[in-house]
C-alpha cells in the first residue's frame, strides 16, 4: 500500500509544502497525496512535475487523489 499524504482541508501553499517533504524523504517511489482543491491539484502537480515526478490525477468524488512515482 501507497504512502499517503492527506492534504484535504489545507490551503496553499501546505498541500506543496507536504508533498515536497514526504519527496525528499522517499527520494524515490510512489505516494498519494489527497487533496481537496483544484489549486492544490494544479499546484503540487506543478511542483512535483519540475522535480521529475509523473503525477497521476484521480477525481474521487469532492476529493482529488494525486500519485506521485519515481
Amino acid at each position: 500500500m501507497a504512502e499517503k499524504v492527506d492534504a484535504r482541508g489545507l490551503s496553499c501553499p501546505q498541500p506543496v509544502i507536504n508533498a515536497r517533504k514526504k519527496m525528499k524523504e522517499m527520494g524515490s517511489g510512489t505516494f498519494e497525496v489527497l487533496v481537496d482543491t483544484t489549486t492544490s491539484r494544479d499546484n503540487v502537480t506543478r511542483m512535483a512535475t519540475k522535480e521529475g515526478w509523473k503525477v497521476d490525477v484521480k477525481e474521487e468524488g469532492e476529493d482529488i487523489l494525486l500519485v506521485l512515482k519515481k
